[in-house]
């Protein structure tokens, strides 16, 4: 059999043992990324003079203690902003009937408020059945519970997978160096290098754009006395993984929730400051600092990607997505160069009209 059947025979075992394996794969994957992630900030403390295994472990404590404050300060925020958010759910039912309701119907004709009350009394008239509703759910949980005790057995084997890629980071990329044949290697470090660049410049960069921008939002909003301010900002924050997104989705969701909150037009025009103050930052400041112009992951293919990934391979398949749409995107970009320098193209250009390739010639 010819070398190259062998490799595709390896790709496709390797293709096929990943849908095998989708479910236990995610805290190796998760380990992974977030080994790569804190990768430069141990070679920092190692270039100081620091020894690999005490730097890792200054990392990864650093990372934990991170995590630990965040959550302690966050979830009770959460907690009690969504409770504030059901408390709300009345309220704005009630406007709806006495107020938009009425609008609706005198310049449509469409009866709204009867509408509500259809949906008010079916509720009402199946609520009883809550309680077999909740007793279904409760056994499927409990026929369920291994596969709980599985999740949280792989969540908690995260930071371990973390730590130990970490610390054996550089040999392993060593050991990936030399499986390389050697007349590959340069070429194989070359695109290496380029995809380590548009990584590094996407998770790393966007997650900081991410979470400046939530910090943004979050505490321009609530320091105008908006509800559900620090939620609203951290909405706005995750959405921004697709450009624009976040800037949409935080801003229509804020301006409702300060027209039902205040009433007033400068309300609302609070919340449209608070909003170009981030976008200013992020166009001017962070997208520039972080990011640069060395990405080029479009919008679509951010959001086709992280689909995609989702489809195949479930929540494995997201954490994937990005990484790989990079690396695709990276070596497209090289099939293109390759075939810019190519014969092909040189013979396609030179079969092209001749008053065509005069109109592209002239300035």
């Amino acid at each position: 059999m010819r070398r190259e059947w062998w490799v595709l025979a390896g790709v496709v075992a390797l293709v096929w043992l990943l849908f095998r394996l989708e479910a236990m794969l995610m805290p190796f994957i998760a380990g992974m990324i977030l080994a790569y992630l804190a990768d430069p900030l141990a070679k920092r403390l190692v270039s100081w003079g620091v020894s690999r295994p005490l730097a890792v472990s200054a990392v990864f404590l650093v990372l934990l203690v991170v995590l630990a404050v965040a959550l302690l300060v966050l979830i009770p925020l959460l907690v009690q902003q969504l409770r504030q958010f059901g408390e709300m759910i009345p309220g704005i039912f009630d406007w709806v009937q006495t107020v938009l309701a009425p609008q609706i119907q005198a310049w449509t004709g469409f009866d709204v408020a009867a509408e509500l009350d259809n949906v008010q009394a079916t509720l009402a008239e199946h609520w009883q059945d809550a309680g077999g509703y909740l007793t279904q759910v409760l056994g499927q949980v409990g026929r369920s519970g291994m596969a709980f005790v599985t999740w949280i057995t792989y969540v908690a084997l995260i930071p371990v997978v973390t730590f130990y890629l970490l610390l054996d980071w550089n040999h392993l990329m060593a050991s990936l160096r030399d499986l390389l044949p050697r007349r590959w290697e340069d070429d194989a470090l070359r695109l290496a290098g380029r995809c380590d660049e548009v990584l590094s410049a996407f998770l790393r960069g966007q997650l900081l754009v991410m979470l400046s921008l939530g910090l943004v939002y979050g505490i321009g909003l609530s320091l105008m006395g908006l509800r559900f301010g620090v939620l609203i900002g951290l909405i706005s924050g995750l959405a921004s993984i697709v450009p624009f997104l976040g800037f949409i989705v935080g801003l229509g969701i804020a301006l409702v929730v300060a027209f039902f909150q205040f009433g007033s037009w400068l309300a609302l025009l609070g919340v449209v400051a608070v909003f170009s103050v981030g976008q200013t930052l992020e166009s001017t400041v962070l997208q520039p600092k972080l990011l640069g112009d060395r990405i080029g992951l479009h919008p679509v293919a951010v959001i086709f990607a992280v689909l995609a990934g989702g489809n195949l391979f479930g929540f494995t398949g997201v954490l994937l997505a990005l990484p790989a749409a990079a690396v695709i995107m990276v070596l497209l970009r090289e099939l293109n160069d390759r075939y810019k320098n190519s014969t092909l193209y040189d013979e396609t250009l030179s079969h092209r009209p001749l008053d065509r390739r005069q109109d592209e010639e002239s300035p």
